[in-house]
């Protein structure tokens, strides 16, 4: 009665959130808090990491910031949801966790090896921020080998600070695309830097692999004490301190508009770093940030200008790339994208007011004109 779609085949998907569908189906597993989603094949999915976890673990330090109270974690699978049914298989990401191990044995055929999850699904795979966070905040004293230097706590590390939307937040792990230093290949890479107790330059910086076959592996690179190597709240001063940039973002974050400084992204070189951060603009009464300019930083030079390249040509003094001469479109293809918007149009009013038979018959139009060689 209502619509044609229903069949009897059809399913109501009363779970339809990926965490909290995941976790009904699989209680005895955490979920991690960011699942995200990949293009595989011409359909999407969601990708969600699970964790076994314990607090009765031996001689292991409990651990308060995540899970109420732990002192054992592991990633031990990962859950895949197809976004159009709703269909959830699990794969397994630590065959020798002993707590999965016995969850297999429980339900047997449930979990899958993970060299049954599809090649350019695997490719999608990435390290867990939530459990990079846990080992990163850790290793800010277990570095720490000396027993002497560990019993006094005298290399102790932090998460450096940076400026957000006005306010000095602690750096939070991001993924990255970059070379590692002495590699000849991009990796993707989920990262972090350290600061020492109660300064600000960086002393260190920790990184998780997120491509295969060396997915997991964590690297920590731990800078020379005897050079200053600016932390990421120190380039913050340094952006403050640039009069051009600081007039710039004050001319605009008046007269109703307000100006977001968002996350300072820090990138090894060589034996040195670049930073970057963007710049957003909000209007009044509108919560929907627009990418203004893009701030680079380098050694003690610091630029802005409107998009990254631009940035980074300023600040090693590139040469622009010329830019492609701009093609006039003929007659005919005004035509086809008048036509085009015309249709769109109308398919939208039909939309809202409920027409879904000219709704369909206006996107079947659509597909036929996108369909025509040249269009």
């Amino acid at each position: 009665m209502l619509s044609s779609y229903i069949e009897p085949s059809s399913r109501i998907q009363i779970w339809r959130g990926v965490k909290e569908r995941v976790a009904r189906i699989a209680p005895f597993l955490k979920v991690d808090d960011d699942p995200y989603l990949v293009l595989s094949g011409g359909r999407l999915y969601w990708i969600q990491d699970l964790y076994t976890v314990s607090d009765r673990f031996p001689y292991a330090q409990p651990y308060k910031k995540a899970f109420d109270r732990i002192n054992y974690i592991r990633n031990a699978a990962k859950a895949v949801v197809d976004v159009y049914n709703g269909s959830v298989s699990f794969y397994i990401t630590d065959p020798k966790d002993p707590l999965l191990g016995a969850y297999r044995e429980a339900f047997p055929g449930v979990f899958k090896p993970l060299d049954a999850l599809p090649a350019d699904l695997k490719a999608h795979l990435r390290y867990p921020e939530n459990l990079f966070a846990i080992q990163a905040d850790l290793y800010r004293t277990y570095h720490m080998t000396d027993p002497q230097v560990f019993y006094n706590q005298e290399d102790l590390w932090s998460f450096p600070q940076e400026k957000y939307a006005g306010q000095a937040i602690p750096v939070e792990p991001y993924y990255i695309l970059m070379r590692l230093p002495g590699e000849k290949t991009l990796q993707y890479l989920l990262m972090t830097p350290f600061t020492p107790q109660n300064r600000d330059n960086m002393i260190a910086w920790m990184a998780a692999r997120c491509d295969f076959p060396e997915y997991g592996q964590l690297l920590v690179y731990q800078l020379p004490k005897e050079r200053l190597i600016y932390g990421p709240i120190q380039v913050e001063a340094m952006i403050d301190q640039n009069t051009r940039i600081s007039e710039q973002l004050s001319l605009w974050d008046q007269r109703g508009s307000r100006v977001i400084r968002g996350n300072l992204v820090v990138i090894p070189i060589e034996n040195a770093f670049l930073y970057v951060e963007p710049v957003y603009l909000t209007a009044e009464g509108i919560n929907i940030p627009q990418l203004k300019r893009v701030i680079a930083i380098y050694g003690d030079k610091v630029v802005m200008a409107a998009t990254l390249d631009e940035a980074i040509n300023t600040l090693f003094g590139a040469t622009p790339a010329p830019q492609p001469e701009t093609t006039v479109r003929a007659p005919v293809q005004n035509q086809v994208l008048d036509r085009v918007r015309e249709i769109f149009q109308s398919a939208q009013q039909d939309l809202q007011q409920g027409r879904w038979a000219e709704y369909g018959q206006a996107m079947e139009d659509l597909k036929k004109i996108l369909a025509e060689p040249g269009k």
